[in-house]
């Protein structure tokens, strides 16, 4: 079968991709089962479950590639984060609270700094000054502002003592519950490819498998998501003590890069192919779907698989990383331009915040 007289042949890539994520899936477990050391276990689960996200995204773009554009970038807001929440349901299991946090905060740091500010810095380097079209990432951005609030707010609430204090957990149902709404209520506008819908691009996949195949491989990067988180997070605090770094800056960096690191080379590669507009808009979405998606859905889900339970009260460095990230990301997106400069600043603050965390 195919699609437009594309072959449905894997490319190398593709498979490449597949066989890492089954030889790191096998190891993993094997070093599991024979009880290896910490650090070992922690690496190798660390750098499956990055390619095994990277897996689940290729097969969500192939199921899209059948259903549209819009579908796709719905199907990548549903299922893009499965290894994340994998791993924020086994770390909430385990008590891990704090580092469940500070994944979902470095999640969103990665993207909307880090990523963003390499491709911004490649394709600057490589193009000059790269002009995209303004609408889209300012409408993420705006929804992603309203996240930060939405995970500032029950903070401050704590912070200032105010009479909600005593409240905090129902404080973040309800803004779980809110950022959920506008989640939903915002698929019908990327359904019809309105300001927060992914750019169509053409040259997007070099195959098109047969969509028997493209949820067989969707349904097996699932499941092996499922089972290496398991293994990460049994293993991420004696590897984090045993490595000398805390579990905040475990939680914020490696975790919050792990789960979509190699997917996120994407928009690099798109910005130095001089393919802006799509860059942005794959690297901001990446920020949305994990502050206005994955976030609530863990709080919700802490009332069944806690406690402990996730609450929004996040310690107040988070708070001040969140909310600079939000403010600058905003700031250097609005105008639809972008330089290696402006890349470098968001990297330079990215390791900044990084850097704050290492000790705790």
């Amino acid at each position: 079968m195919d699609l437009g007289g594309q072959p449905t042949v894997l490319s190398r890539t593709e498979q490449f991709t597949i066989a890492a994520a089954l030889v790191g899936a096998a190891l993993a477990g094997l070093l599991t089962a024979t009880n290896a050391g910490a650090v070992p276990r922690f690496v190798v689960a660390g750098v499956t479950l990055a390619v095994l996200a990277a897996l689940v995204g290729q097969a969500t773009e192939q199921i899209g590639t059948w259903l549209g554009p819009g579908a796709t970038g719905v199907l990548q807001s549903a299922l893009g984060n499965l290894p994340e929440l994998f791993v924020g349901l086994f770390a909430l299991r385990a008590g891990l609270v704090t580092v469940v946090q500070a994944s979902l905060v470095g999640s969103i740091l990665a993207n909307s700094l880090l990523v963003l500010g390499l491709a911004f810095f490649v394709g600057g380097l490589r193009h000059g000054t790269q002009r995209f079209a303004s609408e889209p990432p300012r409408m993420i951005a705006t929804l992603t502002l309203l996240a930060v609030a939405a995970l500032v707010m029950p903070t401050l609430v704590h912070q200032l003592h105010t009479p909600a204090e005593p409240h905090a957990e129902a404080l973040s149902i309800a803004c779980a519950v809110v950022l959920l709404i506008i989640f939903v209520a915002s698929i019908p506008v990327a359904l019809g490819g309105g300001p927060s819908a992914r750019p169509a691009l053409k040259a997007e996949t070099e195959n098109v498998w047969p969509i028997g195949l493209a949820a067989a491989v969707l349904a097996g990067a699932g499941l092996g998501a499922a089972l290496v988180s398991d293994w990460f997070v049994a293993v991420l605090a004696p590897a984090a003590g045993a490595l000398g770094i805390s579990e905040a800056f475990t939680g914020l960096v490696v975790v919050g890069i792990a789960g979509n690191a190699v997917e996120n080379v994407v928009g690099v590669q798109l910005a130095a192919r001089n393919q802006p507009d799509y860059a942005v808009s794959v690297i901001l979405n990446s920020s949305l779907q994990v502050a206005i998606g994955l976030a609530p859905i863990l709080v919700l889900l802490s009332l069944v698989v806690g406690p402990p339970y996730l609450t929004l009260v996040l310690p107040a460095l988070l708070v001040a990383a969140l909310t600079l990230a939000g403010i600058i990301g905003t700031v250097v997106v609005v105008d639809g331009e972008s330089t290696w400069l402006e890349g470098l600043i968001l990297i330079g603050l990215y390791g900044i915040i990084a850097a704050a965390f290492w000790w705790g």
